[in-house]
């Protein structure tokens, strides 16, 4: 072996790799994207902060105690506490995913604590009565850490040593009496939709270089085809790939168990609002061809646009640090897998303000994603 040779054969290997910038966004784009993305996503703080409104019904002489209750959970640092004037508007909030959870404090509240403190011993003289806490039910998170949280800090306000012993006042978990509970498939299922959709950006990366290699688009060139006749046929095929994608991934998950009880116009806006997701996605896979030489590249380099909304927007929840849960809604996948998690699961109605805006922001993104996309990869065709 001659080292003359193996240094040769090592510096021609390392200037082609410098000289290729789709191979310098994988070698340390793609790793610091990943790790970021990760990191932002299940980093942070090492607890979970969940948003909790409070009903007051106690209009007595003693809401001093309601605010010690109040205040109480507060401490704790994982509840936050949004106080409401009324049933109407929190459940709204509630239904909307803007808090996970709603407590009814009831109008003998007070009156109940007194004659607990006046005789502890004797529950015979109490005054019985009962929280309302209605949970967010599309969130599995919701429904079993905010229970046993708010139970203890009843337990700790009321002075007793254990949940177990007699109490004048119960907890009464309104959502879980009311409503089915879901399993851990059905509130994924949401950001299953939104998952599969996203790598429409791999196969519309691909395609395009491959035709760039192959020769194909030099050849469409030389025919009749207008440039924006080519491009428009390529987004409506992927299009109509994304809406028959939809409609496998619902049948199969149909099939496993995903029957949300939703009317059918939250079925049509599902899939209004999946298709013009993956337009977008279509956009960001024609970015991705512009970078890239070829297909292998940009198999790669279109996991840059993939991993963040993979980690911030398939499965939406409380579970992310709170930092991520600020970048994610600059991510468009955000908006979708929470729109869906609104009308399939949390039984939202398509014109509530929280689907309205959902709808509003993903077509907004797309309009640009899809725009930007078409310019710069007819820009780099003409070169």
């Amino acid at each position: 072996m001659k080292l003359q040779r193996v240094k040769a054969l090592v510096k021609k290997e390392v200037k082609k790799t410098f000289r290729e910038p789709a191979v310098l966004f994988m070698i340390f784009l793609f790793p610091i994207v990943f790790v970021s993305t990760f990191a932002v996503s299940f980093g942070g703080e090492k607890q979970p902060v969940y948003y909790v409104g409070v009903v007051n019904m106690d209009q007595t002489n003693s809401t001093n105690l309601v605010q010690k209750f109040l205040s109480a959970l507060s401490d704790t640092k994982i509840l936050k506490i949004n106080i409401y004037t009324n049933n109407q508007t929190a459940k709204e909030d509630l239904v909307q995913g803007k808090i996970q959870a709603l407590i009814i404090i009831p109008s003998k509240f007070s009156k109940s604590i007194a004659s607990y403190n006046e005789l502890p011993e004797d529950s015979s003289r109490w005054l019985n009565t009962t929280i309302l806490l209605y949970l967010d039910k599309s969130s599995v998170i919701a429904t079993q850490a905010i229970p046993p949280i708010i139970q203890q800090v009843l337990t700790a306000f009321l002075g007793q040593s254990q949940q177990t012993v007699p109490s004048p006042i119960n907890l009464q978990i309104a959502t879980l009496i009311e409503v089915k509970q879901f399993s851990a498939f059905e509130y994924m299922a949401p950001g299953m939709f939104t998952f599969a959709s996203i790598f429409i950006i791999v196969i519309v990366a691909q395609s395009f270089t491959q035709d760039r290699e192959n020769g194909m688009l030099k050849r469409i060139r030389v025919t009749p085809i207008t440039s924006t006749e080519f491009m428009t046929s390529q987004v409506l095929s992927y299009t109509l790939i994304a809406f028959i994608q939809a409609i496998i991934i619902f049948t199969i998950m149909y099939f496993m168990g995903f029957k949300p009880n939703a009317p059918f116009t939250a079925y049509v806006s599902s899939f209004i609002l999946i298709l013009i997701f993956s337009l977008s996605n279509v956009g960001f896979g024609l970015i991705t061809a512009t970078i890239a030489k070829t297909a292998n590249a940009a198999t790669g380099i279109a996991f840059i646009f993939v991993l963040p909304q993979l980690f911030l927007g398939t499965f939406v929840g409380t579970s992310l640090s709170s930092i991520a849960q600020l970048i994610a809604k600059f991510v468009p996948s955000y908006y979708v897998t929470d729109a869906l998690t609104s009308l399939f699961l949390r039984g939202a109605s398509i014109t509530s303000p929280a689907i309205l805006l959902d709808f509003t922001v993903v077509t907004i993104s797309c309009i640009a994603v899809l725009v930007a996309g078409i310019v710069l990869y007819k820009k780099y065709l003409r070169t």
